[in-house]
C-alpha cells in the first residue's frame, strides 16, 4: 500500500483546509508512521519532480505499509465517546433523537458510550415523568415542552430494525433551543471557572431519551453514577443510585456503570476528599447493588476515573486498587494535553505535550500491573484542551494532530478503549457542532472507521448517511494494527502549480 502526500513547509493556521491526501487512509498511515519509529527504513528513490521558479517548496512522503503481521489488536470500540451531564442542563439531551445525531454516531459504532463528566458527581435522578407545563406564548419552552407530541408527529421516522425514536426537528425549534443553550452555556463556563456547580436532575423521561439516543446509534451506554452522595462516616450513599438501577433493570436498559469522575478533586469542588481506600470500598458496594439485580448481575464495572496521574493521584489509585482492583473490569483515567484558556495554536505541534502521555501511561500501568497484572486500562474524558477549550481551536482542524496522535499512542502502547470528549456539548471539545455539522476533529475520528470497519455494500447512499432503504448501513469489525512499516523516505522537493493556483 502505497500514499504520496505533499504538506506545505509552513504550519497551517487554525481554520486552513487540509492537504487533499488526507483522506482517511493517508490519515491512518501517519498514524503508522508514528507507531513505527523503530521499523526498517525504507528505500531511499528521490521522486523527479520539475522546480518552478517562485514557487514555495512542499515535502513529499511515501509510504510503504505492510499488513501482514499485526503489532497489536485493539478493542473493536476503541475509540468511543463522551456526553457531559451539561445537556440536561442547556436542553440539548431533547435533540438526541436527531436523525442526523444518530447517524453520524452510527457512523462510529460499535463504541462506548460513557455519559459523565464533571457534573457526574451533581447528579441525580428522579423516578418522575416530566411534569407538565402551562401552556404560553411562543419561546423556548412553547416548543420543548412539547417535544414528546412531537414524537407522534409526521416528521418522526421510526427505525423498523429497533423501533426508535428518530426526528426531525422543525427549523424554529432548533432556533429557539440554541438561543436557549448560549444563555446557559454562560451559566455553565461561570459554573467551572468558579468551581461551584449546581445540581441536576435526571428524570425516567431524560434516562430514556439518552437510552434511545446510545442503543439506535449502536453505541454501548456507560452510567457514571454520583459518587459525591456521602453519609457522615464518608460512605458513599447509594439511595439515588439505587433508584435509578431498579428503574433501568424495569426497562431492561442494558447498561455498564461507573462511579463518580475525577474523584482526585473532591475536596476542590465539595470540600469532602475521599481517599483510594474508601473509594475501593464505595466500588464493592456499587457492586453488591448490582448483583440482586437479574439484568446487572455480571453488568461490567468501571473506574475510578482519576484525573493526570500526580503524585496524589497516584496514591488515590494506589488505595483504590489494593481494595477494588478486581472488582472493576477496567481501570480508567483522564487525560488533558493543554490549559484552554491559554492555548495557542503551535501549542498543538509541541513534542513536549506528546511526551506527556507516554510517561503518563507508564505511570498508570506501573500502579495496576502490580495489584492486577493484565486488567485492562482505558483513557476516559480525553481532551486537547482543559476548561471546556478554546473556539477556534480546540475546534478546528489544528486540534486534528494531537488527537491523532493520542489515538496512535494508546493503541501501540496496549491501551485499550480511548472515550473521546465529547460528543456533542457547550464549550468547544466537541466532534459535532449546535448545526448537528462534524467539526474538523471529526475527520481524525475517520481513522478509527478506516481501522475497524469495511462498508457493507450499498447501492446508494444518501448524504445523511443511510442507505436507499433508509437503513443504516452495518459496519464488519476488522480491527488490527500492523508491523513491517511505514518504509518512509521525506524529500524537500518543489511543486507543480496546480491549475487552481
Amino acid at each position: 500500500m502505497r500514499v504520496l502526500c505533499a504538506f506545505p513547509e509552513a504550519m497551517p493556521s487554525s481554520n486552513s483546509r487540509p492537504p487533499a491526501c488526507l483522506a482517511p487512509v493517508a490519515l491512518f498511515l501517519a498514524l503508522l508512521l508514528h507507531l513505527s519509529l523503530s521499523s526498517q527504513a525504507g528505500d531511499r528513490r528521490p521522486l523527479p519532480v520539475d522546480r518552478a521558479p517562485g514557487l514555495k517548496e512542499k515535502t513529499l512522503i511515501l509510504l510503504d505499509v505492510s499488513t501482514k503481521n499485526p503489532v497489536r489488536t485493539v478493542n473493536e470500540n476503541f475509540l468511543s465517546l463522551q456526553l457531559d451531564p451539561s445537556i440536561i442542563h442547556d436542553g440539548w439531551l431533547d435533540f438526541l433523537s436527531s436523525k442526523r445525531l444518530v447517524t453520524l454516531a452510527r457512523g462510529l459504532s460499535p463504541a462506548f458510550l460513557r455519559f459523565g463528566g464533571k457534573r457526574t458527581d451533581f447528579l441525580q435522578f428522579q423516578n418522575l415523568r416530566n411534569p407538565a407545563k402551562s401552556r404560553g406564548g411562543p419561546g423556548p419552552d412553547y416548543y420543548l415542552k412539547n417535544y414528546e407530541d412531537d414524537i407522534v408527529r409526521s416528521d418522526v421516522a421510526l427505525d423498523k430494525q429497533k423501533g426508535c425514536k428518530i426526528a426531525q426537528h422543525p427549523d424554529v425549534m432548533l432556533e429557539l433551543q440554541r438561543e436557549k443553550a448560549a444563555q446557559m452555556h454562560l451559566v455553565l463556563l461561570k459554573e467551572q471557572f468558579s468551581n461551584t456547580y449546581s445540581n441536576l436532575i435526571l428524570t425516567a423521561r431524560s434516562l430514556d431519551k439518552l437510552y434511545n439516543f446510545a442503543d439506535c446509534s449502536g453505541l454501548h451506554l456507560i452510567f457514571a453514577l454520583n459518587a459525591l452522595r456521602r453519609n457522615p462516616n464518608n460512605s458513599w450513599n447509594s439511595s439515588s443510585a439505587l433508584s435509578l438501577l431498579k428503574y433501568s433493570a424495569s426497562k431492561k436498559y442494558n447498561i455498564s456503570w461507573e462511579l463518580g469522575n475525577e474523584p482526585n478533586n473532591y475536596r476542590t469542588m465539595h470540600g469532602r476528599a475521599v481517599n483510594g481506600s474508601q473509594l475501593g470500598k464505595d466500588y464493592i458496594q456499587l457492586k453488591s447493588l448490582l448483583q440482586p439485580i437479574r439484568i446487572y448481575s455480571r453488568a461490567s464495572l468501571y473506574g475510578p476515573n482519576i484525573g493526570r496521574p500526580r503524585k496524589n493521584v497516584i496514591a488515590l489509585l494506589d488505595g483504590f486498587m489494593k481494595v477494588a482492583g478486581s472488582t472493576v473490569d477496567a481501570v480508567t483515567w483522564q487525560h488533558c494535553y493543554i490549559d484552554g484558556r491559554v492555548v495557542k495554536v503551535m501549542d498543538f505541534l509541541k513534542t513536549r505535550l506528546l511526551d506527556t502521555l507516554s510517561d503518563q501511561i507508564r505511570k498508570i500501568q506501573k500502579v495496576v500491573n502490580t495489584y492486577t497484572p493484565g486488567k485492562k486500562i482505558w483513557l476516559e474524558g480525553v481532551v486537547t484542551t482543559s476548561a471546556g477549550g478554546t473556539n477556534n481551536l480546540s475546534d478546528s482542524y489544528a486540534a486534528g494532530f494531537l488527537w491523532l496522535n493520542t489515538l496512535g499512542m494508546l493503541a501501540n502502547q496496549g491501551i485499550d478503549v480511548v472515550i473521546r470528549h465529547s460528543f456533542f456539548d457547550h464549550g468547544y471539545n466537541h466532534l459535532v457542532d449546535q448545526n448537528f455539522n462534524p467539526l474538523p476533529p471529526q475527520l481524525c475520528s475517520r481513522v478509527h472507521y478506516t481501522v475497524h470497519h469495511q462498508l457493507a455494500p450499498i447501492k446508494k447512499e444518501n448524504q445523511t448517511g443511510w442507505d436507499s432503504q433508509g437503513q443504516a448501513r452495518a459496519p464488519v469489525p476488522a480491527a488490527a494494527l500492523w508491523t513491517g512499516g511505514p518504509q518512509v523516505q521525506i524529500q524537500s522537493l518543489a511543486s507543480t502549480k496546480s491549475p487552481e493556483g
